[in-house]
């Protein structure tokens, strides 16, 4: 018998959150001064941020909260906003650029005090490690020191050279590596349950099951699903990639890719601190990443392999154990216990889309975070809430200064086209060694 549509993906998540009854669906008519579509990260935050500051919030989840990847991601609280911010001077100038380099900081800390100020259990850990695949690699990591240096980067970061790559991983898969603790690693679905909780407890009222079918614009807009209504002064989409047609003016502008993670039995102590002696989250820097970290129970959680065919892999497990043992070929014993995957979404420039829907002022969204989505929904969410609140413009205006490109070949064509293109700069990487 197929799952039904609300249940969780089959995830070591799901299995270890804490259960929560089913929210009821929207029924009839209601009003609010925000209607916020999506009960993810950026709509929960954005519900979150909002009732902070007295706005009466309807979210529409379509399936369960922290369904979508939310719920199911990596874990992986990694600072910056996405990569290469210096290519976007020509439209923020270097004054922007350096908002958001320290945006991308920001980002963290902001979930980072939200678990301290309400004592969330969501087995938080600190320290991540960016992994060299090529000398070029830890060269570039030089780099990023002496940058995060320059911008104040208050928390520890360090490079590791190859002969002392043994520190951080047990894989002689590496040339060097740059180690953050300011960034980390947690169980992302109890974050999502319980910064739902926090919503609710100031008064947000979550809906669950609730497809939206419709958004009528005007000056309070009305946003229908398919047995009930929201009118609200404002509506955020907090779609990512799970937005379809609802709103053609961003049709295209996201492409959903599928990212897939295993979950090993418990290693046990000695085989975990063999394989990451620190307990950091991991990630190398090939087109087609790997992304590792332990769980609280030393589970190793190996996760990467991006898909843009839109075709999921049919057994999960066969596909992503091959490269887990390329990494750590002392694991060729044992026993995967999850296999899940889901959509990411993905911009054009790597960067998040942050904005007004062209020709309607009280429409906002967010969504591309292009992998960087634990850390940057957060963001999103205190930005929107300071400009639904007219308490600060400035930052929302710097994102959307940042213009995106549709991805070509329409609704059939465009992930086909797109995991050609992925499959040649692939090729070029192995060419060079990666």
């Amino acid at each position: 018998m197929p799952e039904p549509l609300t249940a969780h993906a089959p995830s070591y998540y799901a299995a270890t959150a804490i259960p929560t009854p089913d929210r009821p669906p929207l029924a009839g008519d209601h009003s609010a001064d925000v209607c916020i579509i999506g009960g993810g990260f950026t709509g929960l935050n954005t519900a979150l941020e909002l009732a902070e500051r007295g706005r009466s919030v309807i979210v529409l989840e379509a399936r369960r909260i922290g369904w979508g990847a939310s719920g199911r991601n990596g874990g992986q609280l990694i600072r910056g906003l996405g990569h290469d911010l210096g290519q976007f001077t020509r439209y923020v100038g270097d004054a922007g650029v350096q908002q958001l380099q320290r945006a991308g900081v920001e980002a963290v800390d902001i979930v980072r005090q939200r678990i301290a100020r309400h004592g969330i259990a969501c087995d938080l850990r600190w320290g991540y490690c960016d992994l060299a695949n090529r000398p070029a690699h830890y060269e570039g990591f030089k780099a990023e020191l002496e940058h995060l240096q320059r911008l104040g980067y208050e928390h520890q970061v360090q490079l590791v050279p190859p002969a002392q790559m043994a520190s951080v991983v047990g894989s002689a898969r590496y040339v060097g590596g740059l180690v953050d603790m300011g960034s980390g690693h947690l169980h992302p679905l109890k974050l999502a349950q319980a910064e739902a909780q926090l919503a609710e407890a100031l008064g947000a009222r979550l809906f669950e099951a609730s497809v939206v079918t419709a958004i009528e614009p005007g000056a309070q807009a009305t946003v229908r699903t398919a047995h009930g209504s929201v009118r609200a002064n404002q509506v955020v989409l907090g779609c990512n990639a799970y937005l379809g047609d609802l709103v053609p003016a961003l049709a295209g502008k996201v492409l959903p890719a599928g990212s897939y993670i295993i979950a090993t039995e418990p290693l046990g102590d000695t085989l975990a601190r063999e394989l990451i002696p620190r307990n950091m989250a991991l990630c190398d820097q090939r087109v087609a990443l790997d992304y590792y970290r332990l769980s609280a129970d030393n589970r190793l959680l190996f996760g990467g392999a991006c898909h843009y065919s839109g075709r999921d892999p049919s057994d999960i497990a066969a596909y992503m154990r091959p490269k887990m043992l390329k990494v750590f070929p002392q694991l060729a014993e044992v026993r995967i216990d999850y296999q899940w995957g889901g959509m990411i979404g993905i911009s054009a420039n790597r960067f998040p889309q942050l904005g007004r829907v062209p020709g309607h002022s009280n429409l906002y969204y967010a969504q591309g975070y292009s992998g960087h989505g634990l850390n940057v929904t957060h963001l999103a969410a205190r930005v929107l809430a300071q400009a639904i609140c007219a308490e600060d413009e400035g930052a929302l205006e710097v994102f959307a200064k940042v213009p995106h490109r549709t991805f070509p070949g329409g609704q059939r064509l465009r992930s086909p086209l797109l995991a050609l293109g992925m499959l040649w700069y692939r090729i070029k990487e192995q060419l060079r060694g990666g």
